[in-house]
C-alpha cells in the first residue's frame, strides 16, 4: 500500500478542477449538451458542472464495451495486467489532484480520508493486477480429462455510492477488467467528478471502450440495469434500491452483485479494556461522518461499565473538530449532500420527540453554511427506537446497555441487515465465539474496517448479494465452463 502521508496541495483553478468535465466513451472524451450541478458540501453552494449524458450516449458506451470486449478478453491475464498497471501508474501521476477534488465535492477530511481513499484504489489496481483464476482440473482418467474454466461475462455495469467514490467504484472496475471484461460505470450524481478525471485518464492508457464513464440522472441507472447487452450490474447503495436493480436484472438474467445497507453492531464485551479502544469505537463509528457502509451504527457495552464508557467516550468526541475537510485541523466534516442532512434531521427529531438521552451534540447551527451536522451521541435508547432499528448513515451513534452475552448476541441478530459487525475483548477466544454467533458477512474481532484485495466482503439478509474481493468476488466477474475430453 502507498505510504505517502503528505500530499502537494494543487490550486484551485487548476484545470484539473475546472469545467469542462467529459464523459468517456469509447476511448473519446466527450461533451453533454447539458449538464448538472455539483454542490460542495462545505459551503452548500455548486462548485462545477458535470455532464448529463443522454439515453444516445449510454448507448454508445455499452456498444463500445461490447465491441472492446471480443479483443480485451483475447489478450490473457499478463497482457491485461500490464494495462492495468498502466493505469494504476497514471491515476500515481494524479493522485494529489484526485484527493483534492474528492474532499471538494464529497467534503471527506484531505489527508485522513480522502487522500487514503485515493492511495488505497491505486494499490488495490495494481495488486489486482497480479491475481489470477486458473483453469481447474476436475477430473482426470483413463478415458477423460475434465477442465473448469472461468471465462469473463461481456459488459460489466457498474452503479456506485456517494460515500467512497473513488474506492467502491475501483474496487469493481479492476477485478472486473482483470478476468476480461469490459466496463461502463455509471456514477451517483451527487460525487461525478472523480470518476470522470479518472475516465479520462483511462482512456489514455486502456484500449478504447475497455473503460467508460457516463454521468447523469436516476435515469440511466434503470437504462443500464435493463440493457440486454449488459451481462452483470455491480451495486453499491441502499437496500431499497438495489430491490429495483435486482428487479430489473432478472428480465435479462443478468449476473448481479448488490452491497447493500447494514446496521452493523459492535458489541464491547465484559472483559474488554475499554478505555484503550475508545478511539477505534469512535472513528469506526463516526469518522467519515459516520458514512461508512461498514461503519457502527449500534455500540453495546455491558451495564457494569456503561456510565464510565459513556463519559470516556464523550470526552474522547469532545476532542475532534467538524469542519471543512480542507481544513488540517478538521477530523469529521460535512455530511455529504442535502437529502442526507434532512434525513438526519428526522433522526434526531424522533430521538427529541421519544425524550431520548442525548449526551453530546443534538444541536444543529442553521446558520453555518455547508451540511453540518453535529457528532452526537444517545445514551440507551430503547431497542425499538428509530435510531436503533434503521440505518442512520451519518454522525449519529447510540450506545446500548446490555446484560448477558446470549441477550446481546440476540439483539444484534434482530435486524434485516447483516453486512458487518465487531466484537471487542481481552479473551480473543471468547470474542471469536461470539463473532461466531453474528449473523453479518464480515465480523472483526478487535479491529475494524480492515478490507483487502484477498479478504472477501459481502452481506447477507438484505446487506446484499454476492461478494466483493477475495477470489470469491472476481469468480462473480466470470462464468464457469466445463470442457470434457476425451482422451
Amino acid at each position: 500500500m502507498n505510504e505517502r502521508t503528505t500530499i502537494n496541495v494543487p490550486a484551485e483553478d487548476s484545470s484539473f478542477f475546472s469545467d469542462p468535465y467529459h464523459l468517456s466513451i469509447a476511448g473519446r472524451l466527450v461533451r453533454a449538451e447539458k449538464t448538472f450541478d455539483v454542490i460542495n458540501p462545505a459551503t452548500g453552494e455548486v462548485f462545477a458542472q458535470a455532464p448529463a449524458a443522454t439515453a444516445e450516449q449510454l448507448d454508445e458506451a455499452i456498444a463500445a464495451a461490447r465491441t472492446a470486449f471480443r479483443s480485451w478478453s483475447a489478450l490473457g491475464y499478463d497482457a491485461r495486467e500490464v494495462y492495468l498497471k498502466k493505469f494504476a501508474d497514471a491515476l500515481e501521476e494524479k493522485r494529489d489532484e484526485l484527493a483534492y477534488l474528492l474532499t471538494l465535492e464529497q467534503g471527506k477530511p484531505l489527508v485522513t480520508m480522502a487522500m487514503p481513499e485515493v492511495d488505497q484504489s491505486i494499490s488495490y489496481i495494481r495488486q489486482i493486477a497480479e491475481r489470477r483464476i486458473p483453469v481447474e482440473i476436475v477430473e482426470d482418467t483413463a478415458d477423460h480429462i475434465v477442465e473448469l474454466h472461468h471465462v469473463p461475462l461481456g459488459v460489466v455495469g457498474g452503479i456506485t455510492p456517494w460515500n467512497f467514490p473513488v474506492l467502491l467504484s475501483l474496487w469493481k472496475i479492476a477485478p472486473a477488467l482483470i478476468t476480461g471484461n469490459t466496463f461502463v460505470l455509471k456514477p451517483t450524481p451527487f460525487t461525478p467528478l472523480t470518476a470522470l478525471r479518472y475516465g479520462e485518464i483511462a482512456q489514455s492508457v486502456l484500449p478504447a471502450g475497455v473503460l467508460s464513464v457516463v454521468t447523469g440522472g436516476d435515469d440511466l441507472g434503470p437504462q443500464l440495469t435493463n440493457h440486454p447487452d449488459i451481462a452483470k450490474i455491480s451495486f453499491t447503495g441502499s437496500t431499497e434500491t438495489g430491490k429495483h436493480v435486482l428487479r430489473a436484472a432478472a428480465g435479462s438474467v443478468k449476473r448481479v452483485t448488490l452491497e447493500l445497507g447494514g446496521n452493523d453492531a459492535a458489541i464491547v464485551m465484559p472483559d474488554a479494556d475499554y478505555e484503550a479502544i475508545i478511539p477505534q469505537l469512535f472513528w469506526g463509528a463516526l469518522g467519515h461522518q459516520g458514512q461508512w457502509c461498514v461503519g457502527i451504527k449500534r455500540l453495546y457495552v455491558p451495564r457494569k461499565i456503561h456510565a464510565d464508557f459513556v463519559k470516556a467516550f464523550v470526552d474522547y468526541a469532545r476532542t475532534v473538530r467538524v469542519g471543512n475537510g480542507l481544513d488540517a485541523e478538521v477530523g469529521v466534516g460535512p455530511v455529504q449532500n442535502r437529502m442526507q442532512f434532512e434525513k438526519l434531521k428526522t433522526f434526531l427529531a424522533d430521538i427529541k420527540a421519544n425524550g431520548q438521552n442525548i449526551v453530546l451534540g443534538g444541536e444543529i447551527d442553521e446558520t453555518r453554511p455547508g451540511y453540518f451536522f453535529p457528532i452526537t451521541v444517545v445514551d440507551n435508547p430503547p431497542e425499538d427506537s428509530k435510531i436503533v432499528q434503521e440505518e442512520q448513515f451519518g454522525p449519529i451513534v447510540p450506545i446500548l446497555v446490555y446484560d448477558d452475552v446470549d441477550e446481546v448476541v440476540a439483539r444484534a441478530n434482530d435486524s434485516i441487515w447483516g453486512l458487518g459487525a465487531s466484537v471487542w475483548g481481552r479473551d480473543t477466544g471468547a470474542a471469536v465465539a461470539v463473532a461466531n454467533r453474528i449473523e453479518a458477512g464480515m465480523v472483526w474481532v478487535n479491529e475494524i474496517q480492515t478490507q483487502g484485495v484477498d479478504i472477501p466482503f459481502g452481506g447477507v439478509k438484505q446487506s446484499g448479494l454476492g461478494t466483493e474481493h477475495g477470489r470469491e468476488g472476481r469468480e462473480l466477474f466470470t462464468n464457469p465452463k466445463t470442457v470434457l475430453i476425451h482422451k
